[in-house]
């Protein structure tokens, strides 16, 4: 009997050592993607923090992983600090032409995958207390993501993919530029620098 007991208890510290090791892995991971972002973006705050929430949560919840081309397109309603930790860890960048900026001010995220169709709008919850920056910084990385984000259909489609265009050369300052920001003024093809816009309020 004793000789068993023994044995159950091995089995049950091993069992524990095994899953606090599984834990201490997590926590060592998700501080090693979180000191990546710092170091892209130079220092910690709230708002890089707020993307590196939101990128945890999309990444689970669609089963995703970086993004070597443009399987997965996001679409940012904010140019603030929480975008630099998205294309650090989604591999959704501007350069590629998966990381797409819509201006609606908004701390919202539209996740696309290409390969699956599948789609989320995360929108961050507005914040209950006032806090201090880093009493905020340590919220936001403590939390759940559903204490933090809305997470919704979106409204919009999948944007195309990006394309490559001819370069037009401005007629006025000689400058290179695609063609679908070429525009005619008086005749000459000028580029959007050169072009004088006409409007009577619409």
């Amino acid at each position: 009997m004793k000789v068993d007991l023994i044995v159950e208890t091995v089995k049950l510290l091993s069992w524990f050592f095994y899953f606090n090791i599984l834990i201490i892995g997590v926590n060592n991971m998700n501080q090693k993607q979180w000191k990546k972002c710092i170091e892209f973006h130079g220092h910690e705050c709230p708002g890089l923090a707020i993307g590196f929430k939101a990128c945890e949560a999309v990444m689970e919840k669609m089963n995703i992983k970086f993004s070597t081309d443009e399987e997965i397109v996001c679409v940012t309603e904010n140019d603030a600090c929480g975008v630099d930790a998205i294309q650090i860890l989604t591999g959704c960048t501007f350069g590629k032409g998966n990381l797409i900026y819509k201006n609606t001010g908004k701390h919202a995220y539209t996740f696309f995958n290409r390969q699956t169709g599948e789609k989320i709008r995360l929108i961050l919850k507005p914040f209950k207390d006032e806090m201090s920056r880093e009493e905020r910084q340590n919220y936001i990385l403590n939390s759940n993501a559903v204490d933090l984000f809305e997470f919704k259909t979106p409204k919009f489609d999948l944007p195309d993919k990006a394309k490559i265009f001819n370069s037009i050369i401005c007629e006025i300052c000689k400058e290179a530029a695609p063609e679908h920001k070429i525009r005619l003024m008086n005749g000459k093809k000028v580029c959007i620098d050169c072009f004088d816009d006409y409007s009577r309020g619409w």
